[in-house]
């Protein structure tokens, strides 16, 4: 492999401590994952819903967005992106564990449901898709307001069988509004597979609303970035927006209530856990030169101790009073109506 095939991060505009960051996140993610997922098998939790198998996606989408600027309305297995953008592992601990603390809710909603005014996450609810619309609104506002922000929205390919997803786009498409649709596809819609639910690709479906539709390869950290950074170029120069169909495969089940054996094999989900593109993304690193076993070692202690904090704050913090209910329902008085 040539230097220039080894630098490709550069040549996107990555620096070196960027590209390593982007590593750091996606490992954060997985671990986060994996702790979550036995805190409900021992019931410390009621329930969790994993990303893993779609980290890489989550963490080079976040890094080619503007933080502080864009407007993020991530769907609920987004653990990578929240992370990326600013929610600490702590927050996301006190969201899985149900405290009065958690910025997403305040122990009120299920387990990735984001939200977090201060970092652009808006909040998002049960009903898959109806971020998508949503994030039309946000770039409806950036465009009346003539502002150079962004709004991102993702989903899954099971949901952008949804109403919202076509009048979304459609309206978005009309309008030729800032915003990036990144439709997250990891073959499964609950226990339903990927040829029983679409004929075709949902990228194709783009041009069907006058927008770009481009498919790319989930587990390529330095692919993702690349699109979403040029459909974010797109958007800010006035030409609308991207309908970006990432490909990955979700290794975990739907969820802890589910029994993924009742639809895939283990052979299945053994050869797309093969594929799976932290480990290649590591790689990568490592045959630029910027990553070593060391610093491999020295990244797992550290998240093992940030983890093991989080989860010790979030277990001991208190729950919501039961009088919390009404809290953000009606107006409380001397809040500015």
């Amino acid at each position: 492999m040539s230097i220039g095939q080894l630098m490709k991060h550069r040549k996107l505009g990555l620096s070196d401590e960027q590209a390593v960051d982007m590593y750091r996140f996606m490992q954060k993610a997985r671990k986060f994952d994996e702790r979550s997922y036995l805190l409900q098998r021992a019931g410390k939790i009621a329930f969790h819903v994993s990303g893993i198998g779609q980290e890489v996606t989550q963490v080079a989408a976040a890094f080619a967005l503007e933080k502080g600027k864009d407007y993020f309305l991530p769907y609920y297995r987004d653990y990578g992106f929240v992370l990326s953008v600013g929610m600490t592992m702590k927050e996301l601990m006190l969201s899985v564990f149900a405290k009065s603390e958690d910025p997403n809710s305040g122990g009120r909603q299920m387990p990735g449901h984001f939200g977090h005014r201060k970092l652009n996450i808006v909040t998002g609810s049960s009903p898959v898709t109806t971020q998508v619309p949503h994030a039309v609104g946000f770039a409806l506002a950036a465009k009346m307001k003539k502002r150079d922000f962004v709004s991102y929205a993702t989903f899954g390919e099971g949901s952008s069988n949804q109403g919202d997803f076509h009048e979304g786009l459609n309206f978005a498409g009309v309008h030729k509004l800032p915003a990036i649709f990144l439709c997250q596809n990891n073959q499964y819609a609950i226990s339903v597979p990927l040829h029983k639910q679409i004929a075709g690709s949902v990228a194709e479906r783009g041009a069907g609303y006058g927008i770009p539709g481009i498919k790319v390869d989930g587990n390529d950290a330095l692919e993702v970035y690349r699109v979403v950074k040029e459909a974010r170029e797109r958007a800010v120069r006035g030409e609308g927006p991207t309908l970006i169909e990432s490909v990955m495969y979700r290794i975990s089940p739907h969820s802890t209530s589910d029994d993924d054996m009742l639809y895939r094999t283990k052979e299945e989900v053994e050869a797309n856990r093969a594929k799976d593109g932290i480990p290649k993304y590591r790689q990568y690193l490592t045959d630029c030169g910027l990553w070593s076993e060391e610093q491999e070692a020295e990244l797992a202690e550290q998240l093992k101790q940030e983890i093991n904090e989080a989860t010790q704050y979030a277990d001991q913090a208190p729950y919501p009073l039961p009088e919390d209910t009404l809290r953000h329902v009606y107006a409380e008085e001397g809040e500015v109506r």
